[in-house]
């Protein structure tokens, strides 16, 4: 009976090599090429000057170190994603509430709550509104007291304002004019929590986005 002997040395047909490559994980890939490399190094070395076998412990070591290095790397990135997700979980229940941070608010009809924080050394204090543009649409006089003020979106006439985006700042003034002026905190809305870039990052009502870390308080 005639029994059928497989060469070890015969070469696989490429489409099959490309297959079983594009089955395997880069790294494994990788490991699996070099070894092919290293194999045929030894193969064609000159017999009259062989590689010394220290050279090729070297070589593996090498490569071990490196595969060791891409392994860790990747390990690292999902644990920060892990992380980076469980830190969400947190934002999420601000969802629905109300922030505090120096951002625009969006003005619907409804007032916006402005927390006006005055320089107590301050004679006297102006709340500053501008427009989505920069514009200045309305100054008022302000206690130089801290104070929540309901701004109801309507002129010094009387007349209101359009629905939009709105900015508040404080203005401190004293005996030789304006001394310093300083970004009003309001209380807008959170609709949304995500990761921008890396960072948790809030979303208000009017689609302003506000960074986790700037927000000094929040409420129902």
């Amino acid at each position: 009976m005639d029994i059928a002997t497989t060469n070890p040395n015969a070469a696989t047909p490429p489409a099959a090599a490309r297959a079983a490559d594009s089955d395997k994980p880069g790294i494994a890939s990788d490991f699996e090429t070099f070894l092919r490399m290293l194999t045929v190094q030894m193969e064609n070395q000159d017999p009259l000057n062989p590689v010394k076998a220290e050279e090729f412990a070297v070589q593996l070591a090498t490569f071990a170190g490196v595969e060791q290095t891409a392994y860790t790397n990747k390990l690292l990135e999902e644990m920060q994603a892990q992380i980076g997700l469980t830190g969400m979980s947190d934002y999420a229940g601000w969802i629905g509430k109300e922030a505090r941070a120096p951002v625009a608010a969006h003005f619907d009809g409804t007032p916006v709550h402005v927390a006006s924080d005055p320089d107590p050394t301050a004679e006297e204090a102006f709340l500053v509104v501008r427009d989505a543009n920069g514009l200045e649409v309305q100054r008022t006089a302000i206690p130089t007291q801290p104070a929540d003020i309901a701004w109801d979106g309507s002129t010094a006439s009387g007349l209101p304002l359009p629905n939009g985006l709105y900015s508040f700042t404080v203005e401190n003034w004293k005996d030789d004019g304006l001394s310093s002026e300083t970004r009003a905190d309001v209380y807008t809305r959170i609709t949304e929590a995500r990761i921008e870039n890396g960072v948790p990052a809030l979303v208000t009502a009017g689609g302003v986005e506000v960074p986790a870390d700037s927000v000094t308080g929040l409420r129902e």
